[in-house]
């Protein structure tokens, strides 16, 4: 293997202008052809008479896995940022190689009695730290969640059924990606446009000039689609985007079947049944829930459904007054699903004479920064400095993070919407805070993306309060991976945490952005610097909690449409009828029968969270819990900001979610908060 493939050469950050998209299969093959025979090798040796113990398993392995993800983390990343024809083609070559060594790894019975061995021996609590305890632990239970004592055919059969879900749900991703692109549609009459805002028509302008036309080129990119919902006064515009972007990958609306995520849907509920029947659950939920704080599938149910019944008769509140406004102030006879937006937005003017769009100009980006930047130095005691390393697009930044003078992890920023780039907002790890066997320290390194409206003309990027919470939290991630104490890699930072205590910290920081003394930090108007006017900001969290009942039952429709196809699977179930079931059950608002939302669901077909999304809610509870102690304490008091960092932030997977929760709080969590701040309660 010639070493001149850049991902093969691995040092501290990736060299992404040196990617080729030639180079990523072959170095994937090799690294994955290496790290089994360097298995092989281990395991032979601790079979022959070595002591399973820290340096003998878990930090070379440790190296190995660090060695595959610096490898397989840009290329996973550039899938998603600068996604091109070629560039999937190697990505989709390297997913069944990956899912054939992770099964392989996951069923490979030598390395799991090794793992075995050194749980039970009389070593495992004297010689071994917290964190390497908890990553034995965590690596016997997912054994057993790999099949390892499965019979011959079985484990055969489970193999095949990973291999062919990483296919499916890197398609499903795909067709999302491939048919919000589809879309778009150039307005040459500014009337038609009537209510939207001067920086989205600026925007719009520059997209079509991009791409040689004259006019406002609208697409389904967040930042277009919520701009034209929310203020266009043409309704037929907004029924147009509304069925093109809800319709997405669907048997439906402009393009039905193109890219129809239907039977892939159906084919990966299929699959992930027979897996967990295959493991001995009765259903993929069972199995969801086995790597997570909650303990029952009944106890998120009931979760759900307790925080549906509290919010039920709120929303329906929310939603009368909604329809009587539109109804008296604009004679509206029917309000369809297009108009909710756009009406919404026009009774929160009238009621607190306040928009995203008139905040915009308070919150220009780089003010914005400053102030996060502010916020984690009082809390964390860290500081962050710009730094000029290679990238995969001009728009990227890197910061690297220091306390006490001394570099402790980096992080890169690519925030403006653009093509071939996936939507929404992440982290990601780059790489992973661990000492190796050398005895080196790692620093972390963390990607954070979002999908902004970037600078037009002489204007520089400037973000609704909406967007600056998004930051905030794609942040509170960032800082959980960036910074851990942990040494162990499968549970520093963001890596071995239960999947639906993830969300803690990121929600956690959220809170800042809305507190009085935290805005003036992160404003300032672009122009003349001057502070957020003391009458807007009273607006603006007074209009908080506004519509809050029906964001609450929306996530709770989510969460449990999710949670129910993986719970009550059986062959032959009707996705679509799921969720309109659960409509019945808790949301307000019944969308139309074209509405195909599930299909373009990415975050459980092709993400982490299925049979998991209930995470974001179950999080929010430990978050608003955890911040009720800063409204207790005062928000930026240090001796707070250093235990939440103490106790959460530096401990990453190591120890069990409830065990940190309650070492900071001091008790179990309780959803008081939450309501409260939600609004639902006095």
């Amino acid at each position: 293997m010639s070493m001149t493939n850049p991902l093969l050469t691995v040092e501290a950050l990736p060299d992404f202008s040196s990617i080729k998209t030639s180079d990523i299969l072959p170095a994937m093959e090799h690294a994955l052809a290496e790290s089994k025979r360097k298995i092989e090798v281990l395991v032979d040796k601790i079979n022959n008479g070595d002591k399973a113990g820290a340096d003998s398993l878990l930090l070379p392995l440790g190296d190995l896995d660090d060695w595959l993800n610096s490898i397989w983390s840009p290329v996973s990343h550039l899938n998603a940022v600068v996604n091109s024809d070629e560039l999937r083609e190697a990505y989709n070559a390297c997913l069944p190689k990956l899912s054939e060594y992770s099964t392989w790894v996951g069923q490979n019975k030598g390395l799991y009695q090794a793992y075995k061995s050194l749980k039970d021996s009389a070593d495992f609590e004297s010689h071994l730290d917290q964190a390497q305890r908890k990553s034995v632990d965590n690596a016997v239970r997912d054994f057993h969640l790999s099949g390892v004592d499965l019979p011959e055919d079985k484990k055969k059969r489970f193999g095949e059924i990973k291999h062919r879900l990483s296919e499916l749900t890197s398609k499903f991703g795909e067709n999302v990606l491939d048919a919000t692109q589809a879309w778009s549609k150039l307005i040459e009459d500014k009337d038609e446009l009537s209510g939207v805002p001067e920086s989205s028509l600026e925007a719009f302008e520059l997209a079509a000039q991009q791409n040689d036309a004259n006019g406002y080129w609208l697409t389904l990119d967040m930042p277009c689609y919520l701009a034209v919902m929310t203020y266009c006064e043409n309704a037929q515009l907004r029924q147009e985007m509304y069925e093109a972007y809800t319709t997405r990958a669907s048997d439906k609306g402009p393009y039905a079947d193109k890219w129809d995520n239907g039977p892939l849907m159906n084919e990966i509920l299929a699959l992930r049944q027979e897996q967990a029947e295959i493991l001995g659950f009765s259903n993929y939920a069972e199995c969801s829930i086995a790597t997570k704080m909650t303990e029952t599938t009944d106890q998120v149910i009931s979760f759900l459904n307790d925080l549906a019944a509290k919010s039920y008769a709120a929303a329906e509140k929310e939603l009368q007054e909604l329809t009587a406004f539109a109804t008296e102030q604009y004679a509206v006879v029917n309000l369809n699903a297009w108009d909710i937006p756009f009406y919404s937005e026009k009774l929160k003017h009238q009621k607190y004479e306040i928009s995203q769009e008139e905040l915009r100009p308070w919150f220009p980006l780089e003010k914005v920064l400053t102030g996060l930047f502010a916020i984690a130095e009082k809390l964390f005691d860290v500081s962050f400095e710009q730094q000029t390393v290679d990238t995969w697009h001009d728009d990227v930044r890197f910061f690297k993070v220091f306390r006490d003078g001394k570099a402790i992890a980096g992080f890169y920023l690519d925030l403006f919407a653009r093509a071939n780039k996936r939507g929404g907002a992440w982290m990601a790890d780059c790489r992973v805070h661990r000492r190796n066997t050398e005895g080196a320290l790692q620093l972390p390194i963390a990607f954070l993306t979002c999908n902004f409206n970037g600078p037009v003309a002489d204007k520089p990027a400037l973000l609704t309060h909406n967007e600056v919470t998004t930051l905030f939290h794609e942040f509170g991630h960032g800082l959980h991976h960036m910074l851990t104490k942990v040494e162990e890699g499968s549970v520093s930072g963001i890596n071995g945490v239960a999947w639906d205590a993830v969300e803690l910290p990121s929600q956690f920081l959220e809170n800042w952005c809305w507190e009085r003394e935290a805005i003036p930090l992160m404003s300032g108007h672009f122009e003349t610097g001057e502070p957020l006017p003391e009458e807007k900001l009273d607006k603006m969290l007074a209009a908080k909690n506004f519509q809050s009942a029906m964001q609450m039952v929306r996530q709770i429709e989510f969460a449990l449409f999710d949670f129910r196809i993986h719970l009550e699977y059986q062959a032959g179930l009707d996705v679509h009828d799921v969720i309109q079931q659960v409509r019945k059950q808790v949301a307000v608002i019944q969308p139309p029968e074209f509405n195909r939302f599930e299909n373009s669901f990415s975050h459980i077909f092709a993400g982490g969270y299925a049979a998991g999304y209930y995470s974001y809610k179950w999080a929010e509870v430990l978050s608003a819990d955890a911040f009720s102690k800063f409204e207790e304490e005062g928000i930026f008091n240090e001796a707070t900001g250093r235990s939440f960092l103490s106790n959460i932030l530096e401990k990453g997977g190591s120890q069990e979610p409830m065990e940190l929760f309650e070492s900071f709080r001091g008790r179990k969590p309780t959803p008081e908060a939450l309501l409260r701040h939600s609004g639902l309660t006095s």
